[in-house]
């Protein structure tokens, strides 16, 4: 991290502002040569974390924009390094000049999460909290904002790291009795060792229990819109979006692969997918469609089957209710109630099916249809703190590490010589540090902050 690198933090649209972020060695002296602040100090002698208005200018030494600098001196950055910020009117192209007068300073283009990078390689975060940083950005819902904010504060860090001391007591008394057999330590005798043990058993247990949950909150729930063909899956699907995602025509069948879409429908965030009508195609294309739909429900969060309300329940709407499976939430949608209705409700109640009216050409029901969604999938559970896992590879992790330990139990508990044990606790300890960064390969690192955008 010897050098210094810049690039454009908030992206290269047309803003109101628009923020170009350096970072090292040479940033302040970079940032000094192309500003000079509207009272005269230099940046090399301004205060720290203060913003200063001036004037900028371009590699031709010209006027570019009047912007505010704010300067940071290592270690107090958010890289722990000497940073520098401009927050210039938002022009991509006064945006793409002051990168070109840095460059002409010796700066160089920051990589896509290299500012992330170097705080997390100068210590001022561990990768939960790195990690955490993409996931704030990618967030789609108020929930997992506050779920990653909250591992951004080191929620999840802070757990591993009661579990990984706790793991390294048990190692340090170990290697003293073996390194220092003179000294008055206590014998080393692992079955003191068993209640710490299960102790951190147990909490690698809870956090791990909590990832079902944090692929829902980052991911959404996939929801499938199925039924037999022509009762209108694909225009609801359109209705919901708010525009023309899907084909819609009178013709059935029309409908042959799935198509899935994201939809916020109030705090819940569904991946939403239309499928091919559920019937006995002749058509192997067609055929093929309808299996994939049969998979898509198997793996459904919310199967909401399509009903055509201007006519008789078919043979193919109970085929489509039998192919969903029996513990996954189901919402039946009567479509077209802007026609004269033949299927009446106590029909549906009788099959104790959750079901709502609506008309996807019209947008009668509409919001019905979304108070049901979020009835069936209301969340009992406490407001995301930071403690759900939602990070596979960190999952990973955690379950490596509670099956290492787990394995040390067992074999305290067959009496197994404590140098075999210690084996499975050391591997318990690398795989918590993959998860902090603490024994992470370089290059799982640099494949974690690949995810990342230039200039984060």
């Amino acid at each position: 991290m010897s050098d210094t690198i810049a690039a454009i933090a908030t992206g290269g649209v047309v803003a109101a502002i628009g923020i170009i972020r350096v970072s090292g060695p040479g940033a302040i002296a970079a940032a000094d040569m192309i500003f000079r602040a509207a009272g005269g100090i230099r940046l090399k002698d301004a205060e720290c974390r203060r913003m200063y208005y001036g004037e900028l200018t371009g590699a031709d030494g010209n006027l570019l924009d009047l912007c505010l600098c704010f300067i940071s001196r290592a270690p107090h950055s958010y890289t722990g390094e000497d940073t520098a910020e401009f927050h210039c009117h938002g022009s991509p192209m006064v945006q793409a000049e002051v990168l070109r007068a840095l460059f002409k300073q010796g700066v160089r283009q920051a990589l896509p999460g290299e500012f992330t990078k170097r705080a997390f390689l100068s210590g001022r975060m561990d990768l939960t909290q790195a990690e955490a940083v993409i996931d704030i950005i990618e967030s789609s819902t108020p929930g997992a904002a506050r779920n990653a904010a909250g591992q951004l504060r080191g929620a999840i860090g802070l757990r591993l790291d009661s579990v990984y001391s706790a793991l390294l007591d048990v190692m340090a008394h170990f290697h003293a009795v073996i390194d220092y057999p003179d000294e008055d330590i206590d014998d080393f005798e692992m079955r003191r060792h068993l209640s710490a043990l299960r102790e951190v058993e147990g909490e690698l247990t809870r956090m791990a229990s909590t990832y079902d949950r944090g692929k829902v909150l980052r991911d959404g729930v996939p929801a499938v819109i199925a039924g037999r063909p022509n009762t209108g899956k694909s225009s609801l699907l359109n209705a919901l979006l708010g525009y023309e995602r899907a084909i819609v025509t009178a013709f059935p069948g029309t409908t042959r692969d799935t198509l899935e879409e994201k939809i916020l429908i109030g705090g819940v965030l569904l991946r939403i997918t239309d499928t091919a009508g559920i019937r006995d195609a002749e058509d192997a294309v067609e055929k093929l469609g309808v299996e994939r739909t049969r998979d898509a429900l198997g793996g459904a969060g919310l199967a909401i089957i399509v009903l055509d309300g201007s006519q008789p329940l078919q043979d193919e709407d109970f085929d489509a209710l039998s192919s969903i499976p029996q513990d996954t939430p189901k919402l039946a949608v009567v479509n077209k109630s802007d026609l004269p209705q033949i299927i009446r409700s106590s029909e549906l109640d009788g099959m104790g099916l959750e079901y709502c009216n609506v008309s996807a050409l019209t947008g009668f029901g509409l919001d019905s249809l979304e108070a049901k969604i979020n009835k069936l999938l209301k969340e009992d559970a406490a407001p995301p703190d930071g403690g759900i896992v939602t990070n596979m590879r960190q999952y990973d992790a955690i379950l490596r590490s509670k099956s290492s330990v787990g394995r040390a139990i067992e074999a305290i508990e067959a009496t197994v010589t404590p140098d075999a044990v210690l084996t499975d606790v050391e591997a318990a300890l690398e795989a918590i540090g993959e998860v902090t960064g603490k024994t992470m390969r370089e290059d799982i690192t640099d494949r974690i902050f690949e995810r990342f955008c230039v200039g984060k």
